[in-house]
């Protein structure tokens, strides 16, 4: 199932700037400044997304000027996809990248509508290795890749900025996952605490015999 575009509310959107075939590809590759960062240690990626139900092989990030990262907005897209929304503060409006299992094919790509655009009124233009889409105002980018497809959608941004964004899609660096997901969770559940009051056979109902103070 396609995701549409989510509107956060502003009180929500507490930015934080997040530079810019699924999971082989270099941490950072080709994606300007992010490009040359240390790439995240693959055991992270994988305990910081594997907890969120999202398979580490589709995280990507992207960057555009003026846009930055919603941190609140990350999140799992379907079984073990992957979500997150970048917010402009000067225009107010978003941009959001999902990464889904999946393929894209000039067959498959207009039966899929663009944000919250109904369905069947998807136009695509093949752009390189890319499809531009668009219906009414919603418009975007999806980029097939190896086992996934990468889908971009901005209503209301500019076809020039979508594209920079599709030109920043990495892997992320060490420093843009420590932005990204949180931390695994490393505490362990531990074992029920025994009653002394509770009886070891039947239903496990307190034992009210026990003697009190002066009993």
């Amino acid at each position: 199932m396609i995701r549409t575009l989510r509107a956060l509310p502003p009180l929500l959107l507490l930015p934080v700037l997040l530079t810019t075939g699924c999971g082989t590809e270099k941490a950072g590759a080709d994606a300007g400044a992010g490009g040359s960062a240390a790439p995240a240690d693959p055991a992270e990626l994988k305990a910081r997304a594997q907890a969120l139900g999202i398979a580490p092989e589709l995280v990507y990030v992207t960057g555009a000027p003026g846009y930055t990262l919603a941190r609140q907005s990350v999140g799992v897209s379907g079984d073990d996809g992957f979500s997150a929304v970048y917010w402009s503060r000067k225009t107010g409006t978003q941009i959001e990248i999902r990464v889904d299992r999946g393929t894209l094919t000039a067959a498959t790509c207009p039966r899929q509508p663009v944000g919250d655009a109904p369905d069947g009124r998807t136009r695509c233009t093949r752009e390189g290795d890319a499809w531009y889409r668009s219906a009414g105002r919603e418009h975007g980018y999806a980029q097939p890749r190896k086992g996934c497809v990468v889908w971009l959608t901005g209503a209301g941004v500019p076809r020039a900025t979508l594209h920079k964004a599709l030109l920043a899609v990495h892997h992320p660096s060490a420093t843009e996952l420590s932005d990204l997901l949180p931390p695994a969770p490393t505490s362990t559940p531990t074992a029920p605490v025994r009653r002394g009051d509770l009886p070891p056979n039947g239903d496990g109902a307190p034992n009210n015999d026990v003697p009190g103070e002066g009993g």
